[in-house]
C-alpha cells in the first residue's frame, strides 16, 4: 500500500492536474495498491475563506466571489473530461457549488461566522477537486473508489485545528479497507468530523496529515507528498539563492525544520508515520524525475554537522522579570498556564540561571492579548513591585540551526554566533535543547535574510563566500579598481573561493545599485543613467539592503564621505579608505573609528593612505603586534616631490615639472597639498598614530621650501608664482648637487615627535636612490637597530593605488 498527496499548487488547473494525472498512472503500474489524497485547487480555501468573510460582513459581493470559485471548477472540468462524460462531474460541482452559496447565504443574514460553520464552507475546496480528479481518472481508465475522509477520520470539536481520535480513526480506516475491493482510492484532504456529525479541519498543511493518518493506520509502504518543490532545502530558496535539496533526513530534523518555518511539510504530518517508521517522500509535481527528499528513521550522515536552515518570522518575544522571582517556585507555571488557558502557543522559551526573567517567544499577532492576560495573572506582584509588568518586544523572527550530527561537533554554536555578529546581527534570545539538535536565535525580522544567506555560507558554501561592495568615488583610481575587480573576478572565485560584487557605485553626480552585482563592462553607461547621488540616500540605501559581508569603499577626497564612516561600521559594514581625510583628521575621530570597528566586528582599513599600494600600514601593524617597538621611522612618502626633484634639473621650469606629474597623476587634486608638504604630514601622522601615538596635525614640524606667496590663491595662480620664483627651486638643487647630495622631501617621527622637510641626502643614505615616483619607508625598531626594516617601491599612481586599495578589499573579505 502506497499513499500519495498532491498540494494545492500541483492541482492548481487543467494543465497541472494533467502531470498529476500522468504520476499517478505511473504510482498505479509500480504498486497496485494506492491511496491519493488530494488538496483544494490553489488558492481555493483563501477564496472560500473570502467569501465567507465578506458575507459575514454582510457584503453582497460574496456571491461574486462564489461565482468565480463555481467558473473555475467548472472550467478545469471542461478541460480535463472528455465531452461525453462530463455531465455528471459538472453537475457534481453545481450540486457543491450551491451547498456552499446556501451556508453563505445564511451567513450573510445572520452577520455571523463561527469556527464551526468556517469548517463546514472551506472543506468544500477538497470534496470538489477530489471528485474532479476521481472523475479524471475514471475517464482514462483507472477504476478507483472516491471516499470522504469525513467517514474516516473522528476529531474531537476544536473548529479549525481538530486532533484526531487515533483509537477510532484507525479502526474506522482499517475495517473500511479491508472490506474494499479497489486497488485505487481518491480521498479530500484537510476534512474530518467530529462526534456530532459536523466537519471539522485538521488546521494548515492539513491534507499532508490526513495521508500520514491513512498511511499509519495501513502500514503503508510509503507516504509521498508530491508540492512544487523538489523536497526539502538547506534553507528558503526565495531568501537563499544557493540553497540545496536535502536528499536525506531523519524524522527529528525533519519535524524541527518544519516546526521552524519550512513550509513543504507540515510538522504533526511526521508524527504517526515516525511511529510506524514508514518512511516519507518529499517530491515533485513539476519535475517528478528528481529525487526528492526522503525522510527516515536515521538520515544519511553527509559530513555536515547542519542538516538545515529555517525562520519564522512575525515573533514576539515575552520578558517577565523582577527580583521576586528568585527562588520561589511556581512563576514558570502561572506563566505558561495563563498562556495555555488563551490557546497562545510558545514557540521559544530560555530562562536565565539567576531564576531573575524568564523569555519566551510566541506569534506576534497574540503579543497583545499575552500580555493583558500575563499582567493580569501577576497583577498582585506587579503592584507590590516583586515583579515587572510584561515586556514585550515585536518586530522579531527565529533563526534555527537544524542537525542530528551537531551533538558530535564542538563548536556549532560559537561559528552560528561569531558569523552573525561579524554581520551585525544582534542575537536577542537564544534557546538550545537537550538533545542539541537544533540551535535557535532571536534577531530583529529585518535581518532574517542576512542571517540565514551568512548561516548558509558559513555550513553549506565550500564553493565561494560572498562579498558586496559599495564604491564612492569613479575618478581615475576608481576606475582602475573596477576594472582591477572586472580582471580578477574568475581568479578570486577560482583560487579564493570569494565572489566579489559591486552592489553599488557612485560618484559625486550619480549613484547606481543593483543587489545581484553590476556589470562592470558597462559600469560607467549604467551609473550615466543612474538617480542622482545623495549621500544620505546613499547611506540609507546600503542600511536597508542589510545584505552580508558588505565593505564600503572610499575613492574620494570628500570629507563629507569621511565623516559618513560611522554610519557604515556601526551597522558592521567595513570600511576601505584610500580617502585620507578620515584617518588624518582629529585624533578623536580616528580613535573612534578604531574603536567602532573592533565593537562591531568589521574592518577599518587604510593601507593606500600611505604609500599607495606600498604595505607600509600593513608591516607596521605586524611589527607591533608580534611585539616589536618602533623607535623611529624616517620615509620619504611623496611620489610626487621625489619624482619633481628626480626630474627637474633646471632645463625645463620647476612649475612645468609640477605640472608633468600632475598630468601623470601622481599628484593630489590640488598640488598644493604634495608641494606645501601637507600630504605628507598626513602620512606620518597616521604612521605616528598606528604606533600609538596621540599626534594632531599642528604637531608637526614643517620645514616647508615653497615661497608662501606661491600657496595662495588659485591653483593657476601657483603655477603662475612658481614661475616667477623658479630662481628659488634652481639654488635648491644647484645647492644639493654642489654638495654631490640629491635633495628628498623627509619625514621623520622619533621621541613622539613628528616632521617633514627637505633634506640633503648623501650617496650612501637609502633614500638617495630612489628614482621616479618612488616611496621608502624605514623603521628602527628593537629588532631592526642598525640596519632597519626598508620598505621602497612605486608610491605615487593610480594603478599601483587601486591594487592597494583591492589588498584592503581582499582583507576585510577574511
Amino acid at each position: 500500500m502506497q499513499v500519495l498527496k498532491f498540494g494545492g499548487s500541483s492541482v492548481a488547473d487543467a494543465k497541472n492536474i494533467n502531470k498529476v494525472v500522468a504520476i499517478i498512472q505511473q504510482a498505479v503500474k509500480n504498486n497496485a495498491d494506492t491511496i491519493i489524497i488530494i488538496s483544494a485547487l490553489g488558492g481555493v480555501t483563501d477564496a472560500l475563506l473570502e467569501a465567507a468573510s465578506l458575507a459575514s460582513d454582510g457584503d453582497i459581493l460574496y456571491k461574486e466571489k462564489l461565482h468565480e470559485i463555481e467558473r473555475r471548477h467548472l472550467t478545469v472540468v471542461k478541460e480535463l473530461i472528455p465531452l461525453d462524460q462530463q455531465s455528471s462531474v459538472l453537475s457534481m460541482v453545481k450540486k457543491r457549488c450551491n451547498e456552499i452559496e446556501d451556508i453563505c447565504n445564511g451567513v450573510f443574514l445572520l452577520k455571523e461566522l463561527s469556527v464551526r460553520i468556517k469548517d463546514a464552507i472551506i472543506s468544500y475546496g477538497e470534496l470538489i477537486s477530489s471528485q474532479i480528479i476521481a472523475a479524471k481518472l475514471k475517464s482514462i481508465g483507472i477504476s478507483n473508489t472516491w471516499k470522504d475522509a469525513r467517514e474516516l477520520i473522528l476529531t474531537n470539536s476544536d473548529f479549525g485545528n481538530a486532533a484526531v481520535d487515533f483509537i477510532v480513526t484507525n479502526k474506522m480506516i482499517q475495517d473500511f479497507f479491508s472490506n474494499a475491493n479497489a486497488n485505487v482510492f481518491i480521498m479530500p484532504g484537510f476534512t474530518g468530523k467530529e462526534k456530532s456529525g459536523y466537519t471539522t479541519t485538521l488546521g494548515r498543511g492539513g491534507s499532508d496529515y490526513t495521508a500520514a493518518i491513512i498511511g499509519a493506520a495501513l502500514n503503508a509502504s510509503v507516504v509521498e507528498i508530491w508540492t512544487d518543490v523538489s523536497g526539502l532545502m538547506t534553507a528558503d530558496p526565495r531568501l537563499v539563492t544557493n540553497a540545496k535539496i536535502i536528499q536525506h533526513i531523519s524524522y527529528q530534523e525533519a519535524m524541527e525544520l518544519s516546526h521552524f518555518g519550512a513550509k513543504v511539510i507540515y510538522p504533526p504530518t511526521i508524527q504517526p508515520l515516525m511511529n510506524k517508521k514508514i518512511p516519507v517522500c518529499i517530491k515533485n509535481t513539476f519535475a517528478p524525475s528528481d529525487s526528492g527528499t526522503w525522510i527516515r528513521n536515521e538520515s544519511k550522515l553527509t559530513g555536515r554537522a547542519i542538516r538545515g536552515i529555517s525562520s519564522i518570522n512575525k515573533i514576539s518575544l515575552l520578558s517577565l522579570e523582577g527580583t521576586g522571582m528568585v527562588g520561589i517556585p511556581g512563576f514558570s507555571k502561572r506563566l505558561f498556564e495563563a498562556l495555555s488557558n488563551e490557546k497562545i502557543n510558545v514557540i521559544l522559551i530560555t530562562q536565565s540561571s539567576s531564576e531573575h526573567s524568564i523569555c519566551v517567544g510566541i506569534e506576534q499577532a497574540n503579543a497583545a492579548r499575552a500580555k493583558e492576560v500575563i499582567d493580569e495573572t501577576f497583577a498582585h506582584e506587579i503592584e507590590i513591585k516583586k515583579v515587572e509588568p510584561l515586556f514585550v518586544e515585536n518586530g522579531l523572527a527565529i533563526v534555527a540551526l537544524v542537525g542530528d550530527n551537531m551533538k558530535n561537533h564542538p563548536g556549532i554554536s560559537g561559528k552560528m554566533f561569531g558569523a552573525l555578529g561579524r554581520n551585525g546581527v544582534n542575537v536577542r534570545a537564544i534557546a538550545q535543547g537537550s538533545s542539541e539538535r537544533n540551535i535557535s536565535a532571536v534577531i530583529s525580522v529585518n535581518d532574517v535574510k542576512k542571517a540565514i544567506n551568512v548561516l548558509h555560507e558559513e555550513f553549506f558554501e565550500t564553493a565561494y563566500k560572498q562579498i558586496n561592495l559599495f564604491i564612492s568615488g569613479t575618478g581615475n583610481v576608481g576606475s582602475k579598481l573596477l576594472a582591477q575587480l572586472q580582471q580578477q573576478q574568475k581568479h578570486l572565485l577560482n583560487h579564493m573561493r570569494l565572489n566579489v560584487r559591486v552592489a553599488a557605485i557612485s560618484n559625486s553626480r550619480k549613484m547606481f545599485f543593483n543587489d545581484e552585482g553590476i556589470n562592470l563592462s558597462r559600469w560607467k553607461e549604467l551609473l550615466q543613467d543612474a538617480e542622482k547621488n545623495d549621500i544620505n540616500n546613499f547611506i540609507e540605501t546600503i542600511q536597508k539592503k542589510n545584505l552580508r559581508n558588505s565593505v564600503f569603499v572610499d575613492i574620494t577626497a570628500s570629507d563629507v564621505i569621511a565623516n559618513s564612516y560611522p554610519q557604515y561600521l556601526q551597522k558592521s559594514i567595513s570600511v576601505v579608505a584610500c580617502n585620507k581625510v578620515a584617518c588624518s583628521s582629529s585624533y578623536n575621530y580616528y580613535k573612534k573609528l578604531k574603536d567602532l570597528a573592533r565593537e562591531y566586528n568589521a574592518s577599518f582599513l587604510f593601507e593606500t593612505n600611505v604609500g599607495a599600494g606600498l604595505p607600509v600600514i600593513g608591516t607596521l601593524n605586524d611589527l607591533i603586534r608580534s611585539g616589536d617597538k618602533v623607535n623611529r621611522i624616517e620615509a620619504v612618502l611623496s611620489g610626487t616631490l621625489n619624482f619633481v626633484f628626480n626630474n627637474y634639473t633646471g632645463e625645463k621650469s620647476f612649475a612645468k615639472v609640477v605640472k608633468q606629474a600632475q598630468d601623470e597623476g601622481y599628484t593630489e587634486p590640488d598640488p598644493r597639498l604634495d608641494l606645501s608638504g601637507t600630504d605628507v604630514m598626513r602620512k606620518i601622522m597616521i604612521l605616528a598614530r598606528e604606533t600609538g601615538a596621540e599626534l594632531e596635525m599642528e604637531d608637526i614640524a614643517n620645514e616647508s621650501f615653497m615661497p608662501e606667496v606661491c600657496m595662495k590663491g588659485t591653483v593657476e595662480n601657483f603655477y603662475k608664482e612658481m614661475e616667477k620664483h623658479e630662481e628659488h627651486f634652481f639654488n635648491l638643487v644647484s645647492k644639493a648637487k654642489a654638495e654631490g647630495k640629491k635633495l628628498k622631501f623627509v619625514a621623520r617621527f622619533e621621541n613622539s615627535k613628528a616632521s617633514v622637510g627637505l633634506q640633503h641626502i648623501n650617496p650612501q643614505h637609502d633614500f638617495y636612490h630612489l628614482y621616479g615616483k618612488d616611496n621608502a619607508v624605514l623603521f628602527y625598531t628593537n629588532r631592526y637597530v642598525e640596519q632597519p626594516l626598508v620598505i621602497k617601491g612605486a608610491g605615487a599612481g593610480a594603478e599601483v593605488t587601486a591594487s592597494g586599495v583591492f589588498a584592503d578589499i581582499i582583507r576585510a573579505a577574511g
